[in-house]
């Protein structure tokens, strides 16, 4: 798996569990997809991904590597 999949499956995975967690818990929950959103939007504009740096550290490969 590369990073850019690793990245995909993680914001998936949190906006979905967010959205489960709000429906099950508390709407407070939504806040949590709303970072994963302004994360991957801050990301596009800046090149900087807190998330790459850590699934890079945990192996994961560059795409085209």
């Amino acid at each position: 798996m590369t990073i850019e999949n690793g990245i995909r499956v993680l914001a998936g995975t949190m906006i979905l569990v967010s959205l489960a967690l709000s429906r099950l818990h508390s709407e407070w929950w939504l806040l949590l997809t709303a970072f994963v959103g302004l994360n991957l939007l801050q990301s596009a504009f800046t090149g900087i991904c807190p998330a790459a740096a850590i699934l890079r550290k945990l192996g994961l490969k560059a795409c085209g590597s």
